[in-house]
């Protein structure tokens, strides 16, 4: 038999995109959402429609905000998602079936999302593969990683779901440059409390081998130009953390 799952995530100013997200979810055991108290939205409203347990908290990072998510679960299986996801049927039958066969040496799950950017799905570059660990035991599970992309790790076997998680990141690029500067400055504070500082390298090679990396290593350029452009903004956001952080230095 399957064992119980509960479902978390979190979610602020997500009401375009939570229904979209939440219609598209297996029928697991139990779905809890935190809301980001300065919603502006009806992203509360709509959660509370479909999830069994919703609570408003004050953002206060990302890991600090997941973390607190998965700690509500009632169940040791979590699939954490993040409202801009939609499971495909195919990986819904695959994530059930695995589960269902799960033996007890088994402690995680990694979806490949795939996402849908400048009018088409994106292959290849940074964004194509994209293997995260979203299904995992809880009591297996620890917090790894700074703001504003922690990651899960898990004490013992991890398989990987070849059917593809669709990702709807971005509205458009205005929005993408929007959240590079809101990704930046969260990642650029995260860097100063830990200890680091920004040297000249990286602000001059850094941005460049991120660019080469993306777009020549990883063959961005079979994307066409929204490869080039994911490659150019993903430099960016490299050089952005990394000012911002000299910025953090010279004012603290």
């Amino acid at each position: 038999m399957r064992p119980k799952v509960s479902i978390c995530m979190i979610a602020r100013d997500e009401e375009s995109e939570l229904a979209r997200c939440l219609n598209s979810l297996p029928a697991l055991d139990e779905i809890i959402i935190v809301v980001d108290s300065r919603s502006q939205d009806g992203t509360e409203k709509l959660a509370r429609e479909y999830a069994d347990r919703v609570e408003v908290r004050r953002y206060q990072g990302n890991i600090d905000q997941k973390r607190y998510c998965v700690s509500l679960a009632s169940h040791d299986w979590v699939l954490l998602m993040d409202p801009d996801e939609v499971m495909t049927s195919g990986l819904r039958d695959q994530l059930e079936n695995t589960l269902s066969n799960a033996g007890s040496e088994l402690s995680g799950l990694m979806l490949n999302r795939l996402t849908w950017h400048l009018g088409r799905w994106i292959r290849h570059g940074d964004f194509y593969p994209d293997y995260v660990l979203r299904v995992f035991r809880k009591s297996k599970a620890m917090w790894v990683g700074q703001n504003p992309h922690p990651r899960i790790e898990v004490d013992g076997t991890v398989h990987r779901l070849s059917e593809p998680m669709e990702h709807y990141s971005y509205r458009n690029l205005a929005d993408q440059i929007e959240r590079i500067q809101a990704f930046s400055r969260e990642a650029a504070q995260a860097l100063f409390e830990s200890g680091r500082r920004t040297r000249w390298w990286d602000l001059c090679l850094r941005p460049p081998a991120r660019f080469i990396r993306a777009y020549v290593l990883r063959r961005g350029f079979l994307d066409g130009v929204p490869g080039f452009i994911i490659a150019v903004a993903t430099a960016f956001h490299v050089f952005l953390k990394y000012a911002k952080l000299w910025e953090i230095q010279r004012t603290e």
